[in-house]
């Protein structure tokens, strides 16, 4: 079963109600429980940063396969600006490993498809990509934070 198969079943029980499910095939064996009075929180597209906290902090960990949504949106100095969004729930990292420097810092030039964090949602590492060239204008999280689906990401000026 892939990964998508597995969001995708995840996000079909979610929506159902249903606590329970056990999938066994030949090469597979899958068991999905939670927990029965469970709420499961979805943050909606326009939301303030003061607002998103406890959202996020509430939020269950369910995983959305998507790309990531760029919008453009009106910066202090009157130029353009373009932001980049989470695709899915999850924690964010700024680097591959601890170790290793950021992807991306405020003032870096940046290319379409160049990786530009990771977000780790049910153990699994999800490099974000931009979907603009540009310059990294604003960085809005803090590495190793949850953030929700949606959520802006990086704020850059594109080219």
């Amino acid at each position: 079963m892939k990964t998508t198969e597995i969001r995708d079943l995840i996000d079909f029980i979610s929506k159902s109600g249903l606590n329970e499910v056990n999938i066994e095939t030949k090469e597979l064996k899958l068991h999905v429980k939670r927990e029965p009075d469970q709420k499961v929180f979805k943050s909606t597209p326009v939301m303030t940063q003061a607002a998103m906290a406890p959202v996020a902090a509430a939020a269950a960990p369910v995983a959305q396969a998507a790309a990531p949504r760029v919008e453009a949106a009106p910066a202090a100095t009157g130029k353009k600006t373009v932001e980049i969004k989470s695709p899915m729930i999850g924690t964010f990292y700024r680097s591959s490993t601890p170790d290793t420097p950021a992807f991306v810092s405020v003032g870096d030039k940046i290319t379409k498809g160049q990786t530009v964090c990771i977000i780790e949602a049910m153990k699994l590492f999800n490099e974000i990509e931009s979907e603009v060239s540009g310059t990294i204008v604003k960085a809005m999280i803090e590495n190793s934070s949850p953030v929700e689906y949606d959520q802006v990401l990086f704020v850059v000026e594109p080219d």
